[in-house]
């Protein structure tokens, strides 16, 4: 691995077709935390597990109870120089696609025609039942309207979008059904313990085999729907590049690694 620069990163991308992989670091100057920085290794709270939610009722009022309240600060999150950055570099056609984990939907606001959400959006809910599926701010408006006077403050928002609430705040939390057959609603991404859909991966797949330089954002790809990229990359060869702030998983796979804010290189580079 070398340890280089701006200009050493565009040397090694100039002329090639790259794919973007990006995370919650990319996301962290729009207001929206990571799970793994620092100051969130700090705070260490434990993101709602698929299981649990799909089997317990009262995991699910109390996830959207949360969520009610972070909502209004996640939706209002606004594209960073970084997000922007990289639609500029995707429209000037260095990066063919984007493959994010991130569920913030801030690519598509800065620009970026090409992504695809690994592990899906919190703009969209999705019926249990039915598989309906609803925009996000349809659903507050109705848990706004079914708990009239739910206005708990809230207190630090957390990367998916809700906040940590006493239970006396939850208590009698009535939680949003599917205006259609009555079902139970999941915002439509992939929890902790949930696999990503498999015509998503191969659509990722498709995209990253179609570059020649990999470009890992923001990400300590500490789980496997990111880190596989780079183990691919390896197979085939292809450099992998990092720009990061913290320990990434792939660090010792990567061709060029530049510890920095994402904010300050892809502005650089773009410049």
């Amino acid at each position: 691995m070398h340890t280089g620069s701006v200009d050493d990163l565009r040397r090694l991308i100039e002329g090639r077709r790259v794919v973007a992989l990006t995370g919650a670091g990319l996301s962290t100057r729009s207001g929206i935390p990571d799970y793994r920085g620092a100051e969130t290794r700090r705070r260490a709270r434990q993101p709602v597990r698929f299981a649990e939610y799909m089997a317990s009722e009262s995991k699910r009022a109390r996830y959207w109870a949360r969520s009610a309240v972070g909502w209004t600060r996640f939706s209002r999150a606004e594209p960073n120089v970084a997000h922007r950055a990289i639609a500029t570099l995707e429209a000037r056609g260095v990066i063919g696609t984007v493959l994010t984990q991130n569920v913030d939907r801030l690519h598509h606001r800065a620009g970026s025609e090409h992504v695809i959400e690994l592990h899906g959006a919190l703009e969209e809910t999705r019926c249990l039942g039915c598989e309906r599926i609803e925009a996000r701010h349809e659903v507050q408006r109705r848990i706004l309207a079914q708990n009239p006077g739910f206005a708990p403050e809230a207190v630090a928002i957390a990367p998916d979008g809700d906040v940590d609430l006493p239970d006396e705040a939850i208590a009698g939390f009535v939680a949003p059904t599917c205006t259609v057959c009555g079902g139970a609603l999941k915002p439509n991404v992939v929890f902790f313990g949930e696999s990503v859909p498999r015509p998503r991966v191969e659509a990722a797949l498709a995209a990253f085999d179609a570059a020649e330089v990999l470009l890992v954002v923001g990400s300590s790809l500490a789980v496997f729907s990111g880190h596989r990229f780079a183990r691919r990359a390896v197979e085939r060869g292809m450099p992998i590049a990092i720009v990061n702030l913290g320990e990434c998983r792939a660090d010792p796979l990567a061709t060029l690694r530049i510890e920095a804010d994402c904010t300050d290189v892809l502005p650089a580079l773009v410049g």
